[in-house]
């Protein structure tokens, strides 16, 4: 039994694991003084104002109607269970609608927003607490990946929690700083790229490729998102949250125009990743099997796994860009617009131009990752060839 634990501690993913905890340990502690210098401008007037969790102990009264759904106001009494008001009982009031507030009922967890102003509180209840709820979503998520992967699966979290964590600790206050949205998503890829590859796979030649090909394609689906824009007169200024944005763009220096792009480049990561990584793992297991192979053979052989693997993925992405614009596809519908109205609306040709230039970066990716599998897997073919001419 101390054999085996022996042998798991020092195999070679288990120290890549530990390896992996400490870089990305450190890593956060890096973007975390990176960031300790921001100072956000207040948007909204938060003096005064808190957030906590509270259960709902008795309905005082309600003016509620069944209208399909439950709708109305309650007047509730709330007990604290987080933050400075912790303990206390409190009245507050709560407004069922579609997007804020709650259907109050006894026994219920609520999120309370608390004002304070010269002594008096005002409470209400801001909608049901889901903080446990999605903690424990994100649990299982990462769990099923650890059990059903083992050790490869811990690297895939890990890798994971690193691409989160450069989104959020990097990304973002990179924009917030006032630098090119795109500039700032296609750092954010090629880091994210660069180290979790690596976890994953470790250092090989297949890596590297998968690299190259990860970040080229990306790059790729950034810039044929931004000469579609061009080509469409349509930018980030004409997204659906465009007034929330210039507000917050008056205030910072956040370039609005550019985040359409941005996210593309972010949404079709992933989905490039996988093509790249899959085309170079074939060309990796064709060499093993048959190193006699030349470099013009194993790029045929990678292009042919590619082409089936680049129509999935496509179609992921599509599919992916679908179902986020599904209630933008039904207002058209059951309106009836005609087509030409319907071809020429912002909404439309934005959508349109996620899901095709992301698609065409996972298209660019499979030549250019059976290119550099095949270049590096066929270059020891080419270096015996050359030996025995000598």
């Amino acid at each position: 039994m101390v054999s085996r634990v022996k042998d798991y501690i020092r195999s070679a993913e288990t120290k890549r694991i530990i390896f992996s905890i400490i870089i990305l340990a450190l890593y956060s502690v890096v973007l975390c003084f990176f960031n300790s210098n921001i100072e956000k401008t207040p948007l909204i007037n938060s003096e005064g104002k808190t957030y906590a969790k509270a259960e709902v102990v008795e309905i005082i009264n309600e003016n509620a109607a069944e209208a399909g759904e439950r709708a109305g106001s309650q007047k509730v009494l709330l007990e604290i269970k987080s933050g400075q008001y912790k303990g206390e009982r409190l009245e507050a009031y709560s407004t069922d609608g579609y997007l804020y507030g709650a259907d109050s009922e006894v026994g219920m967890t609520v999120m309370a927003v608390i004002s304070e102003s010269n002594g008096e509180k005002v409470v209400s209840v801001g909608g049901v607490y889901r903080g446990g709820a999605v903690v424990l979503i994100l649990v299982l998520f990462l769990l099923s990946i650890w059990i059903i992967g083992g050790r490869k699966g811990l690297l895939a979290v890990i890798s994971l929690v690193f691409t989160l964590v450069t989104i959020v600790g990097l990304f973002l206050p990179m924009i917030y700083r006032g630098v090119s949205p795109f500039l700032s998503a296609v750092i954010s890829c090629v880091i994210t790229t660069a180290v979790c590859m690596p976890l994953i796979g470790g250092m090989s030649k297949k890596t590297a490729a998968s690299i190259f090909a990860s970040v080229a394609g990306v790059i790729i689906a950034g810039i044929l998102a931004f000469l579609f824009g061009k080509l469409t007169d349509v930018s980030g200024y004409n997204v659906s949250e465009i007034d929330e944005l210039m507000f917050i763009a008056a205030n910072t220096d956040i370039q609005v125009g550019e985040l359409l792009f941005a996210g593309i480049l972010i949404a079709s990561m992933g989905a490039v990743m996988d093509v790249a990584m899959s085309v170079v793992t074939a060309v990796e297991e064709i060499h093993i099997k048959n190193p006699e192979m030349s470099a013009r053979e194993l790029f045929v052989s990678g292009m042919k796994v590619g082409n089936d693997t680049m129509g999935t993925m496509s179609n992921t992405l599509i599919l992916a860009f679908v179902g986020s614009s599904i209630n933008t596809l039904v207002t058209i519908y059951a309106y009836d617009y005609p087509m030409m109205y319907t071809m020429n609306l912002y909404s439309t040709c934005i959508e349109i131009i996620r899901g095709i230039s992301g698609s065409m970066g996972v298209v660019f990716a499979v030549p250019i990752a059976a290119a550099a599998s095949s270049f590096l897997y066929g270059a020891r073919r080419r270096s015996d060839m050359q030996a025995e001419i000598v």
